[in-house]
């Protein structure tokens, strides 16, 4: 059995994938494919997945780090105005008067609501609250967020 940290409100989509992609990184270069044998429950934000030819506890071990990839298409539709992180990570940052902050690395989960992590041109990171009084537009087919400028706000972490 794997150890699978999933992301977001719930282990649904990996319970329910009969095949899993693992890869070093998440642009998914070199990744191979796993068919799901089973899963158990796990530790708190854990699933516990076997995987067909990971038979013991050293093969387990060198998936360590990896990056467990899916088809978006698997993905069930999202409620007008909610979105998956991987649609809003790599997106560009800009104000409401066009001028560009950075783009989107990663996402933290918060207990309150999740904080966008933004890289600005100079490899400053500057922390946004993915709340509705900052994120006044998002544009998934255009890869861009537009944010409301509020003083402080755009200041680096």
């Amino acid at each position: 059995m794997v150890r699978v940290k999933w992301l977001g409100d719930g282990p649904e989509n990996l319970i329910e994938a009969r095949e899993l992609r693992l890869a070093r990184s998440p642009d998914g270069v070199a990744a191979r494919s796993y068919e799901v044998c089973g899963h158990l429950p796990g530790r708190p934000g854990e699933v516990r997945v076997a995987l067909a030819g990971v038979a013991d506890r050293d093969a387990a071990e060198r998936l360590s780090g990896c990056w467990v990839l899916g088809d978006p298409a698997d993905l069930p539709a999202l409620p007008p105005g909610e979105h998956y992180w991987y649609e809003l990570i790599g997106c560009r940052v800009e104000t409401r008067d066009g001028r560009s902050v950075g783009s989107v690395k990663e996402i933290w989960e918060t207990g309150a609501h999740d904080v966008l992590v933004i890289e600005m041109a100079d490899g400053r990171r500057v922390l946004l609250p993915a709340a509705g009084a900052f994120l006044y537009e998002i544009d998934v087919a255009g890869r861009r967020l537009v944010v409301e400028e509020i003083p402080g706000l755009l200041d680096p972490a």
